[in-house]
């Protein structure tokens, strides 16, 4: 086509191109900025609701090929930003905005929970996004181990500062106490020390908290979810019975608490063997099973990779230490797919009609 390209023309196009998560077009979403045209070339700024966008690829192609259409269009520039929404929860306790929380859980240990909790945390600070990630595993706090942190920067005061690894804020009472101490506790201490990693704690403005809570329905787990108001809970479990079940009680825990599920991770799934073969160690489908007879979304599976444990005992999560790897790239997916979800439900929230009782 021939002709001279304006800001209508490709605005035009533009309204053509689906969100594919959002289901309304680039233009109605606000999400076309800076757009300028210089003779035949034109550049724009897609801005997405997380960093961790899964379709990225896709929007941008699907947005080049519409302003190509555009007479007169020889080459088309994009940049990508984010802006990721506020899930609109109040979160009195915390000092600084969080604008989405979402808990790791499940209802036994040796699942692999914490594992799972730091490749997302540090999959969603790789992508671009501010990440804060709370150990409330008091009783077994790893997370530290696992992102080779030694001890907390020095306080101001009251505040506890986090530390920073990896692109991710953390904080953990693995950093709080002697190694090999054990901690016996009981509910009050617990509830004690959770607030005081919500109220104490100088996060600053982060787009995600995530929030590794200890195995089981105790009382750790039901102070956390009183305390700080979450976007939603995933849940891991094994493909064995036996994980299922409790991973079934666990999902129930945070739907008792109104906390909505954001999907079923499976982790240690299978073990791809040297000669090609594949070993279900610990059974098959049970993480969809679950999905499936709870209604929720299943998020994905991932294998057994000995670089989880290496890079796990190193401080270097598998989405540092061997991105390409099949476990690294499911982490990732699923990341992409938690962040996906969040930021649908946060605009759903955002853009909810509000309702007036007139009495």
């Amino acid at each position: 086509m021939t002709g001279k390209p304006t800001k209508e023309l490709v605005l035009q196009a533009l309204s053509k191109v689906q969100e594919p998560e959002l289901n309304d077009d680039l233009v109605s979403l606000n999400m076309i900025r800076e757009l300028q045209i210089d003779g035949s070339k034109v550049a724009f700024e897609i801005m997405l609701t997380t960093p961790a966008c899964p379709l990225r690829g896709q929007i941008k192609m699907e947005a080049e090929q519409a302003v190509m259409t555009v007479g007169g269009v020889k080459t088309v520039e994009i940049k990508f930003d984010s802006d990721v929404p506020n899930d609109g929860r109040t979160r009195g306790l915390v000092k600084m905005p969080i604008r989405n929380a979402i808990a790791i859980g499940s209802g036994k240990g040796g699942v692999g929970k914490s594992t799972v909790a730091v490749n997302i945390a540090v999959s969603l600070a790789k992508s671009g996004a501010r990440v804060g990630l709370l150990d409330a595993d008091i009783y077994g706090p790893n997370t530290p181990t696992m992102l080779g942190v030694k001890k907390l920067p020095p306080s101001k005061g009251k505040t506890l500062i986090p530390a920073v690894t990896h692109g991710i804020k953390l904080i953990s009472m693995g950093l709080l106490v002697k190694p090999g101490q054990p901690l016996i506790w009981r509910g009050p201490m617990l509830n004690s020390a959770i607030r005081q990693f919500l109220g104490d704690v100088e996060w600053g403005e982060l787009d995600y908290l995530i929030v590794d809570l200890p195995p089981g329905t105790g009382d750790a787990s039901l102070s956390l979810a009183q305390a700080l108001p979450l976007s939603g809970a995933i849940i891991v479990t094994l493909p064995q019975q036996v994980s299922l079940e409790d991973a079934s009680r666990g999902l129930n825990m945070f739907r008792q608490l109104e906390v909505p599920i954001i999907g079923i991770v499976e982790n240690m799934s299978y073990l791809d063997l040297p000669d090609g073969t594949r070993m279900d160690i610990f059974g098959i489908g049970g993480g969809k099973k679950l999905a499936l007879s709870a209604d929720v979304p299943f998020l994905g599976e991932v294998p057994i990779d000995p670089s989880i444990r290496e890079g796990g005992d190193n401080g270097k999560p598998i989405v540092v230490l061997n991105p390409e790897s099949v476990a690294a790239k499911a982490l990732t997916e699923i990341t992409q797919t938690m962040a996906a979800r969040v930021s649908v439900a946060a605009l759903a929230q955002a853009n909810a009609p509000s309702i007036n009782i007139i009495e």
